[in-house]
């Protein structure tokens, strides 16, 4: 209609994500931060032999460098969470890639095992963890109808990276030893800027400008022709500053937001997902170990990882397409809450294999149910608590999943070693899964479809926290208000000329039956002829 006034405020109007265009770039970057931080931990595994040789330490010793760097990748997710919130994700990704890269580098210059633990595992694993969780965000930004097969296909780069990564650090070992080969993974750790620099932020919408010229304009089109316009105008223009008088006041910028607590969904996510992890990296950990001793040779034991990791490769894009089906993405939890059933009962049912061919047949069902778990556990956590919490909740699911992860694998190795029987691990592992499982779904079913309904989750995109997002949604509020406004006044206008014009011309036809004459025109000229001042229009007062 009008054009916008400079000098008035902007009200950001929220867009849709674009489910496309730049949001594939976006995908690759978050493909290749996946592989990188689940599977970075467990490839550099390959040096820790000749780690052992040169700090004259034991395996339990090497192992903490990988475990320092999960810890990490988890237990900094509150941190992670309040950058993104204060900072926004791109300049969030970028230092974690050059710290990524700097600790790998650094690595290659230590001289004691110590100095690795601080390099390698703590500088390395936030630098990873400073790009894991920004890059899911933005990708909760891009995409909406098609968020499930854009988190089956970013979640498929960890087992196409651990695929990739273990040999080309076995190559690395052998032509330049363990320091070239940690010098040369901080160069690759240096695309994690580049995945950053990609991660365009995506604006909350068109800026649209609500100002006085604008409203005069909208007003001067509206209203019939004449001096009484401009009462119009002046109460188009009182309108809006009742408006603006009504404006709620400016929410500071929450760095963490807390409130997700309060969300049923989200609680019983949570305590779930914490029970799922005390056993689900268990089977996996403990698998070649179990292989070897129930005679199985080492380079067949070896290769039963890889047979999980090809069939992970194919799950994880094949479970978020089923996911992405709309009757099926109102119920992904229920899913979700089957993928992990799916994996606790495989675990159980394979604790008594005695022979290679059980244990391949166990890897496939494996393969399949982790990548299943794999695809749906963020997709599940967005639609819980909506894109604007998201980057809020995954810092805190995060930071109590390390808990589980400090104290499952741990616990069934020191079972193993008392025992000396990994059919109850198995056993163990497989029962938490599936307590996990039943508690999801039960809960969910009971306290969420039968209980009070939650309001859906907002859809609009917001990679800086709710804060901005809720201000950006009551001035659209407010701007749609105005509009209303807009439209009732022209609304009223139109029924007004109409009344009057039905007036002047029932007051025309009585005067020429009377004989009186009165010429038509506005209300003063009559007045002036001489004709009764009751039979003036009443267009005055509009």
């Amino acid at each position: 209609m009008g054009r916008p006034d400079p000098e008035e405020g902007q009200l950001p109007a929220p867009v849709k994500p674009p489910d496309g265009g730049w949001g594939w770039i976006v995908l690759l970057g978050c493909f290749v931060i996946t592989g990188f931080s689940y599977a970075f931990p467990k490839a550099v595994s390959v040096y820790f032999k000749e780690l052992m040789k040169d700090f004259h330490v034991g395996y339990s010793d090497t192992a903490w460098i990988s475990s320092i760097m999960l810890a990490m990748l988890y237990g900094t997710g509150p941190v992670c969470s309040i950058m993104v919130n204060q900072f926004g994700c791109r300049p969030v990704m970028l230092i974690g890639g050059l710290l990524a890269s700097a600790g790998m580098i650094l690595a290659s210059f230590t001289t004691n095992i110590i100095e690795l633990y601080l390099t390698a595992g703590v500088l390395t694993g936030l630098g990873m963890a400073l790009n894991f969780q920004p890059s899911l965000i933005m990708l909760g930004t891009y995409f909406d109808k098609r968020r499930p097969l854009a988190n089956g296909l970013a979640a498929a780069g960890s087992p196409v990276f651990l695929s990739s990564l273990s040999p080309l650090g076995q190559v690395l070992l052998e032509k330049f030893g363990w320091r070239g080969g940690f010098l040369i993974m901080g160069g690759l750790l240096l695309n994690c800027c580049t995945c950053g620099a990609v991660m365009r932020p995506l604006d909350m919408g068109m800026k649209r400008k609500m100002g006085k010229a604008q409203d005069k304009y909208e007003a001067k089109e509206m209203l019939p022709i004449g001096g009484k316009s401009e009462e119009g105008i002046s109460t188009t223009d009182g309108t809006k500053k009742g408006k603006k008088a009504k404006k709620k006041p400016k929410k500071g910028k929450k760095l963490l937001d807390f409130s997700i607590f309060s969300n049923r969904g989200f609680i019983i996510y949570t305590i779930s997902k914490f029970i799922l992890v005390l056993g689900l990296f268990v089977p996996p950990i403990l698998l070649v170990n179990y292989a070897k001793d129930t005679g199985v040779p080492d380079t067949e034991a070896a290769f039963l990882l890889s047979i999980i990791g090809f069939i992970d490769i194919f799950a994880r894009p094949a479970c978020g397409m089923v996911a992405g089906l709309k009757w099926v993405r109102p119920h992904v939890a229920y899913l979700f809450s089957f993928s992990m059933l799916f994996n606790g009962l495989t675990d159980i049912c394979s604790a008594r294999a005695s022979n290679y061919t059980g244990l391949v047949i166990f890897c496939v069902f494996f393969g399949i149910s982790y990548g299943m778990v794999g695809a749906l556990q963020f997709e599940v956590l967005m639609a819980i608590v909506g894109s604007q919490k998201f980057s809020s909740a995954i810092g805190l699911v995060l930071l109590i999943e390390a808990f589980a992860v400090l104290i499952g694998p741990p616990s069934a190795g020191r079972l193993v070693d008392a025992l000396k029987n990994y059919e109850v691990i198995f056993y163990l592992a497989g029962s938490e899964v599936v307590l996990s499982s039943l508690f999801l779904g039960v809960a969910s079913y009971c306290c969420l479809n039968r209980g009070k309904k939650e309001p859906p989750p907002e859809n609009n995109p917001a990679a800086g926290g709710g804060s901005d997002t809720e201000e950006a949604e009551s001035d659209v509020q407010e701007a749609e208000e105005h509009s209303s406004d807009n439209h009732q006044l022209a609304h009223s206008t139109d029924n007004a000329v109409v009344v009057a014009n039905e007036e002047a011309n029932h007051v025309a036809e009585e005067q020429r039956g009377e004989g009186g004459g009165c010429p038509a025109g506005d209300g003063e000229v009559l007045a002036r002829d001489g004709c009764n001042a009751d039979q003036m229009v009443e267009r005055d007062s509009f």
